[in-house]
């Protein structure tokens, strides 16, 4: 592949040479603030289709991508595909996420080491038993990053859901307060099983890690307690996603200095 890559608008030769680690985040404004107010010499890549890439380096130096994957695996997966075509060996998910668990409270972080996977882009990439499991040496790293940074993190197992409303048995705060009968009562029994969360993304990229061959992480800044309410809390939002950012670009500097 030479040209630009069609989804996310940039050719594997426009990446600075060496990088092989992507900040995959949804939101293409988180991304922007990643290199811009994370890392050094950010600068945007690419703009196209609301998937904005930027490239900066890591504090050891490395160079690294910023990328947008947008909302939902779906979009997640095309993006992750392409940039495993342009040479990208290692994503780390910077997500959000809602606590499942009465001792995993808004505003730490979750390092997830595996998923319990409700997504049928997880079932395109390979069957549904196979398991959705982080790289253990990447999850380790972002472990040991959170403890260096003095964040309060938790490693375990997240649940990945298509819908962010009946997926995630959301009634209160729905267009649809009837949910069908398999998503009934979906909280307590994820949390009787020790998931920790709920979020979107993670599930596929973990398949997709194991399956294409590359180093699959997430940390995930909890925004909700979902053993209160429904809704994100705003008001702790930025803090925790920082203090995932965080986690991850330490992290990825631990990755990058590897021998």
């Amino acid at each position: 592949m030479t040209g630009p890559l069609y989804h996310v608008g940039f050719a594997p030769s426009d990446l600075p040479a060496g990088t092989s680690i992507a900040l995959l985040s949804g939101d293409p404004d988180r991304s922007a603030h990643i290199a811009e107010e994370h890392l050094d010499d950010g600068r945007v890549l690419a703009r196209n289709r609301g998937l904005d890439s930027y490239v900066a380096q890591l504090p050891g130096g490395a160079p690294v991508l910023c990328a947008t994957s947008g909302m939902g695996a779906p979009s997640m997966s095309i993006v992750v595909n392409e940039l495993v075509q342009a040479g990208i060996r290692t994503v780390i998910r910077i997500g959000t996420s809602g606590s499942i668990q009465e001792h995993v409270r808004t505003g730490s972080v979750v390092v997830a080491s595996a998923a319990l996977t409700n997504q049928g882009a997880a079932d395109d990439i390979a069957p549904p038993r196979f398991p959705a499991a982080a790289d253990p040496r990447l999850t380790v790293t972002l472990a040991d990053a959170a403890a260096g940074e003095g964040i309060d993190h938790h490693v375990g197992v997240v649940a990945s859901t298509d819908t962010f409303f009946e997926g995630q048995e959301r009634t209160a705060s729905s267009a649809n307060p009837d949910l069908i009968r398999r998503q009934r009562g979906l909280i307590d029994e994820c949390a009787r099983l020790g998931v920790l969360s709920f979020e979107m993304e993670a599930g596929t990229l973990f398949k997709m890690g194991l399956v294409y061959g590359f180093s699959a992480a997430a940390v995930l800044a909890i925004v909700a307690q979902r053993t209160e309410a429904e809704n994100p809390d705003l008001g702790a939002k930025d803090a925790a996603v920082d203090r995932a950012i965080r986690t991850a670009v330490a992290a990825a500097d631990r990755w990058s200095a590897r021998a």
